[in-house]
């Protein structure tokens, strides 16, 4: 059976780090399964992945949907699909990874795609201790407004439409600011009062995105508890707890080590399964790397 790889965790957890790293030391491409990333536009408000933190490996249904659409499980099941037999056609690990653990589920227990049965999965799943995350993401939304998050928002605001329930208004980010942009455009409302509109949109965006890991979390917990799911946990909360604290190196150093390191440990053994038979598989993972560098190679040719 073919192999495929889940990267999952609450938002702001580092999932997209970690399958950039995974990605880039074992071959593979990345499927983003975030019901919202997975539109055009607002790329401050929904936290998607730069090209240069992408390190050229190439993403699928990343920024890629009409953000006026809706995208539900039936169309991720349809282009996830597509996009993991590509990427495995041409010798390479798909790696899904998103907060979205509805689509995730749906992918896997809709017989129509057959995942479930061409391809063994790997489940890792990057924790972060609750109160340690809710303040790491209390000061990313604080970076998102630095780096133009309102001014981002704005620009799509549209005062004649107040439906923030389908495509990609549906974001956390949107529909907080939306009393806030009708106060500008106000004559009634002074300055003293916008100001204050504003920093409640902010703080509700704050408590949106804290709620919004806490129901992640719940779900992954489900899938593991109720469905019966293994999935390996990679706890990342020491890495958080450094960050701002200590030099970048020391955090770095300290997220290769607790969560890289042992996720890879973890991928050595899960993809070690499929070359034993014709390959001793070393303790650094070095045959693994030949293993799928080959596979490339007869693909590409």
């Amino acid at each position: 059976m073919d192999k495929l790889v889940v990267v999952m965790g609450a938002t702001g957890a580092g999932k997209s780090r970690l399958s950039v790293d995974l990605a880039t030391h074992f071959g593979g491409e990345i499927v983003n399964s975030d019901k919202i990333q997975v539109y055009k536009g607002l790329d401050v408000a929904t936290n998607k992945i730069t090209e240069e933190e992408r390190c050229g490996i190439p993403h699928h249904l990343l920024g890629a949907i009409d953000p006026h659409k809706e995208f539900e499980a039936k169309n991720f099941c349809d282009m996830a699909s597509l996009a993991i037999n590509s990427i495995t056609c041409r010798g390479k690990l798909p790696i899904i990874v998103g907060g979205s653990n509805s689509f995730i589920e749906a992918l896997f227990y809709d017989k129509t795609y057959e995942v479930y049965t061409r391809y063994n999965f790997c489940f890792l799943w990057v924790d972060v201790s609750m109160h340690v995350l809710n303040s790491f993401l209390t000061k990313r939304v604080d970076k998102m407004v630095e780096k133009g998050l309102v001014n981002e928002v704005r620009n799509m605001f549209n005062p004649k439409n107040a439906d923030y329930s389908k495509g990609i208004r549906k974001a956390i980010g949107v529909p907080e600011f939306d009393r806030y942009f009708r106060a500008e455009l106000s004559n009634s409302v002074d300055e003293e009062t916008r100001i204050k509109l504003l920093e409640e949109a902010i703080n509700e965006v704050k408590i949106n995105n804290c709620k919004l890991a806490s129901q992640q979390l719940e779900k992954i917990k489900r899938l593991i508890n109720v469905k019966g799911w293994n999935v390996h946990r990679l706890d990342a909360t020491e890495v958080y707890k450094k960050r701002g604290n200590e030099e970048e190196e020391m955090v770095e150093e300290l997220w290769k080590n607790l969560v890289v390191g042992q996720s890879k440990r973890i991928m050595d053994r899960f993809l070690c399964e499929n070359y034993r038979s014709s390959m001793d598989c070393s303790n650094d993972g070095t045959a693994i790397n030949i293993a799928i560098s080959a596979m490339a190679a007869a693909s590409y040719y």
